[in-house]
């Protein structure tokens, strides 16, 4: 029964807790030694200074790791479009898709000026179908289990809209 009191204390596992605990260590030597360089006091009133400075900013270096480690995970190029850089990767097309839908590249082409540009794509992608797709990879994320899809949407045989969406 405790140990299941343990794994939780205040809606946060523990792990948070021990990650704070080491946390903790190096930024209260930091504060005690930047505070003995500044402050002119005795050494107790120093470290009830380092303490307390160290129990408020310890949770915002934790938090700023924890969004840098989002933020890095998530990040990814966004490249100008290159022909044969569509061709050489179809993994790593979502690099590409932000300028083709931005530039809007493709609006007011037809079916086979989009095949020229882009290739066949998907086989649904036929002259009689106005709906096409492209495979574009899996986007960076935290939780990306889909593979986002490039659309393409036709209006009296040209393009008229671009998007992308995750599968």
């Amino acid at each position: 029964m405790t140990a299941l009191l343990l794994t939780s204390l205040f809606g946060v596992s523990i792990e948070v807790y021990l990650i704070l605990l080491v946390i903790a260590f190096p930024v209260f030597f930091f504060w005690r030694w930047l505070f003995k360089r500044m402050l002119k006091t005795d050494e107790k009133t120093r470290k009830i200074v380092s303490w307390s400075v160290t129990l408020l900013t310890t949770p915002l270096v934790y938090a700023g790791l924890v969004i840098i480690m989002v933020m890095s995970l998530s990040y990814y190029p966004s490249r100008d479009f290159d022909r044969e850089r569509w061709f050489a990767d179809e993994e790593k097309r979502y690099e590409l898709s932000e300028d083709i839908i931005e530039s809007e590249m493709l609006i007011g082409k037809t079916k086979a000026e989009v095949r020229q540009i882009l290739g066949t794509g998907a086989e649904s992608n036929t002259d009689d179908n106005d709906n096409w797709w492209y495979y574009l990879g899996f986007k960076p994320g935290m939780f990306n289990i889909d593979p986002d899809v490039l659309d393409i949407y036709f209006e009296n045989g040209k393009v008229s809209k671009v998007s992308q969406h995750e599968t």
